[in-house]
């Protein structure tokens, strides 16, 4: 496409096409081809938080694209705001460069990036970075429902389950975040030698395995622990991230209420699941002196408190922020951001301590027949493009009924919208 073709809808349709034909693999290469003429550019690379086996995708020169690493991308996912293009210098490929970074995030999906390193002296026009994201937003659209149908058999035997996968997934995830940053702020250290910076590297990794493995085989059974032993497990946890930088930790202890209330255990790993990753999310701003942590017991629930003294500039539609979003609203829960420019940013979360109740078999009444139509095709595991070719209608419409069948039952996959369906008709055998 030549840079006048984007004026032409139909032309611009037709790179959409072109790119929505293509299989997942093949989206950053093919887009990469569809912007060559309308964007110049040296890379292309995409992160999606959907696709756990390939998440980053990279295609340019040699020297540029192979060198662009998921941190980095990471980085541009923080600064980047969903549905708002961005073109500025960031370090991308191991040095600073002129970057055209798109966000995008479909209903109940964890969202999508794509960075353009464009070609030096290059600097699109408004309407160019504007058509970029509206493609990209097709386009991750596209790719979460890929993701959705990766696995149409349900995972978990029922909701209880699957939250207690994600919990502990969420755990592992922090906890190697955790560690790899414990590991960069001791080599980074300007107080330590290379031979104390080597020792004290290891044993942040030999603790770090162990707090791996450990959370690995957490047992699976309710149990309950104090406020108090809970948060000094989080204290436990957040030290390393901060040891060796300049950033000071201020957890503040919990109040009497809170240390001898018994919090059940999942609510407890979902709390320091959550407060760790905010603490992360904040550490990756620039000019952070100071983090204060605190909880507290609300009426209702846990209330987890994160501000920092940093410039200020997270922002609640930014990517990361939008899945630390995700996290809490799969507990139940509600997080909110109160970002000042130059003063700081506090992020507050509120956490339910009794689980959320699982939906009931009565809201399929709330499906109309064509819908029902649909959820019995899924209980039988096939994909949407055979639930077309055996209602007769368009794979279009499936995904339409598919989208409006989950908000219906209030379940957040195909998985939990089966195990819903074949409860309600084992109650009726």
């Amino acid at each position: 496409m030549e840079a006048g073709d984007w004026s032409d809808p139909a032309q611009v349709l037709s790179a959409a096409k072109s790119v929505l034909e293509v299989p997942p693999e093949g989206t950053a290469e093919q887009l990469s081809a569809v912007l060559s003429g309308p964007l110049p550019h040296r890379a292309l690379a995409v992160l999606t938080g959907d696709c756990s086996r390939s998440p980053m995708r990279r295609v340019g020169e040699a020297g540029v694209a192979d060198r662009i690493s998921s941190a980095e991308l990471a980085r541009l996912a923080g600064a980047v705001d969903i549905g708002v293009p961005r073109f500025a210098v960031a370090l991308i490929g191991g040095e600073e460069r002129r970057v055209l970074s798109v966000a995008s995030a479909p209903h109940q999906r964890s969202g999508a990036l794509v960075a353009v390193v464009t070609a030096d002296g290059y600097e699109p026009a408004p309407g160019i970075r504007q058509l970029v994201q509206q493609l990209w937003d097709i386009i991750s659209l596209q790719l979460s429902g890929y993701a959705a149908q990766a696995h149409p058999v349900p995972l978990a035997g029922n909701r209880i389950a699957a939250q207690e996968r994600a919990r502990v997934i969420a755990e592992l995830t922090d906890a190697h975040a955790a560690a790899l940053s414990a590991l960069l702020g001791a080599l980074r250290s300007r107080t330590l030698d290379d031979a104390a910076a080597r020792r004290t590297a290891a044993d942040i990794a030999v603790s770090a395995l162990i707090e791996l493995r450990a959370a690995g085989d957490l047992d699976r059974s309710l149990t309950e622990e104090t406020g108090q032993e809970a948060f000094a497990r989080l204290e436990e946890r957040l030290a390393p991230l901060t040891r060796y930088s300049d950033v000071t930790l201020e957890l503040v202890p919990p109040d009497p209420g809170l240390r001898t209330r018994l919090l059940p255990s999942d609510i407890a790993h979902a709390a320091r699941a959550v407060a760790r990753g905010g603490v992360l999310l904040m550490l990756e701003q620039d000019g952070i002196g100071r983090i204060r942590v605190e909880w507290k017991l609300t009426g209702v629930g846990l209330r987890i408190s994160l501000r920092d003294d940093g410039p200020g500039g997270l922002a609640a539609d930014a990517l990361t922020m939008h899945r630390l979003a995700d996290r809490v609203a799969s507990l139940g829960g509600e997080v909110s951001l109160d970002a000042v420019p130059g003063w700081g940013t506090h992020i507050t979360v509120e956490l339910p301590l009794t689980a959320r109740e699982a939906p009931s078999a009565d809201a399929l009444h709330a499906l109309n027949p064509r819908e029902l139509q649909v959820l019995e095709q899924i209980t039988e595991g096939l994909r949407n493009r055979k639930i077309a070719e055996a209602l007769q209608i368009s794979e279009h419409t499936v995904k339409y009924h598919v989208r409006n069948i989950l908000e219906k039952l209030k379940v957040d996959s195909r998985g939990e919208a089966a195990a819903l369906a074949r409860g309600a008709r084992r109650s009726l055998v």
